[in-house]
């Protein structure tokens, strides 16, 4: 598990004109589109671990509401974005994590150092999301969940989406097509926002007083 004190990048103010750097893991289930979403915001040709679906990997894999699902990212996505500023320029180092529960253990490594992440959930297979919304609460790393609206799907109203997942009023909730960069670099956005809120409302640790020798 891992441990808020050491672990989590705390959002702190940089020289002026030099960019603050902060790293983004973006979760959720097999395909709900993290992939897309690095991609449609990197100011990078983004680094993608993909490999071909084979018919093998089906029986470990579910391609429910996905079966046109020919690759899956096996360790991460890697890509860059930068929110230009003329005090101090925000870049994001996103980490796109593969969604299967069986690479749950890279996920570990990924969040290491960051300060918050994205859960991307497609409500035609919500269930998928629960193993992230679970592994960012249980080692405390703020988060934002985004519904990724893709096309044709249902659209429920995102208290009913805040319902279904359990999730706490202190949590954003919001929609998005993780094809178009805006909407990507909003949720993003949000999630920068809710960390430094989140930060700042950690106590302070206790001052040890000084004795005289």
């Amino acid at each position: 598990m891992l441990n808020p004190s050491s672990e989590r990048a705390e959002p702190a103010p940089p020289a002026q004109g030099q960019p603050a750097t902060l790293k983004v893991v973006i979760a959720g289930g097999f395909g709900v589109g993290k992939t897309t979403a690095v991609g449609a915001v990197s100011e990078i040709t983004p680094l993608r671990t993909e490999e071909l679906l084979t018919e093998f990997s089906t029986t470990v894999d579910s391609l429910e509401g996905v079966a046109a699902k020919r690759t899956t990212t096996v360790a991460f996505d890697f890509g860059r974005i930068t929110f230009p500023d003329p005090v101090a320029p925000l870049e994001l180092l996103l980490f796109g994590a593969p969604g299967q529960d069986r690479f749950l253990g890279l996920w570990h490594d990924l969040a290491y150092g960051a300060v918050g992440a994205v859960v991307l959930v497609d409500t035609r297979r919500l269930a998928t999301s629960f193993t992230a919304v679970s592994f960012f609460e249980d080692n405390d790393l703020p988060f934002v969940v985004a519904v990724n609206e893709f096309d044709g799907a249902r659209r429920h109203h995102l208290d009913e989406v805040r319902t279904a997942l359990e999730l706490g009023p202190h949590v954003p909730l919001m929609t998005c097509d993780a094809r178009r960069p805006h909407h990507v670099a909003s949720v993003l956005r949000t999630l920068v926002d809710h960390a430094i809120t989140v930060a700042s409302a950690q106590p302070l640790p206790p001052v040890t007083a000084l004795q005289d020798s």
